[in-house]
């Protein structure tokens, strides 16, 4: 028994240190590309923002709060850390989603929402890769990347009583 255990120990500890050392060499990018889908209508929106700025799409307001992509040389993953809320029909935010997401596995840490979906496409250096036309439409309907003041406030943490 301790034989065939021996094994799966080493493996899982070589894992382990295999994803902690890929993680560490992920290098902070300045501007997330994400994508957003209205389930309803089946409209897309290709998104632009910089890291610390909120996107409205629709009801949502999400946060970027940051975005890591793995050098050139590396297997290509750019993942971003994101938070998400809409305001409910009393206009209280609530949360709608907050963690990682992973442009080459979208479905690992996907947002749960009946109306909307929200996935990271990539890590850049710097803004340019929307269609100006699509930039405009976005604006048209009042969405978009905004000012930290113009968003809504986020939700509250809620902390367990002691």
């Amino acid at each position: 028994m301790k034989n065939s255990v021996l094994p799966l120990l080493f493996c899982l500890i070589f894992c382990s240190f295999m994803s902690a050392a890929q993680a560490s060499e992920l290098v902070n990018m300045p501007v997330v590309k994400l994508r957003s889908l209205d389930k309803v209508t089946a409209r897309t929106q290709t998104f632009e923002a910089n890291v610390g700025s909120t996107v409205k799409f629709g009801s949502l307001f999400i946060k970027v709060q940051a975005c890591r992509k793995a050098p050139p040389i590396e297997e290509p993953e750019a993942v971003s850390f994101l938070q998400v809320w809409q305001l409910d029909k009393d206009e209280r935010p609530e949360w709608v989603f907050s963690g990682w997401m992973f442009a080459s596995s979208p479905g690992l840490s996907s947002m749960d929402h009946p109306i909307y979906d929200v996935w990271v496409l990539d890590c850049l250096e710097q803004k340019g890769g929307v269609e100006e036309a699509e930039q405009q439409e976005a604006e048209v309907r009042g969405e978009g990347e905004m000012e930290a003041e113009e968003a809504p406030s986020e939700p509250q943490i809620e902390q367990e009583a002691e």
